[in-house]
């Protein structure tokens, strides 16, 4: 299992929005609206690194009000 913070950036007034309708995606753990730099942080998880990938690039990105996302998978040193 492969889990990653997904840091996204909404246009104004749409962060609320969008952390409800990516909290729906399946594989999204969690999604908050926060403040600071980014509007919403989520955390997510798949099987494997690639259907991550494609979890963001089809599901996540595709969601009405994102501008930008940063994906940071977690790391066990």
């Amino acid at each position: 299992m492969v889990q990653a913070y997904i840091l996204i950036q909404t246009e104004v007034g749409k962060a609320s929005t969008v952390a409800d309708l990516i909290g729906k995606i399946p594989g999204v753990i969690q999604a908050e609206d926060v403040t600071g730099p980014y509007d919403v942080i989520v955390r997510a998880q798949a099987d494997t690194v690639d259907d991550l990938g494609r979890m963001v690039v089809a599901k996540v990105q595709q969601v009405d009000g994102i501008t930008r996302t940063l994906t940071c998978p977690v790391v066990h040193l």
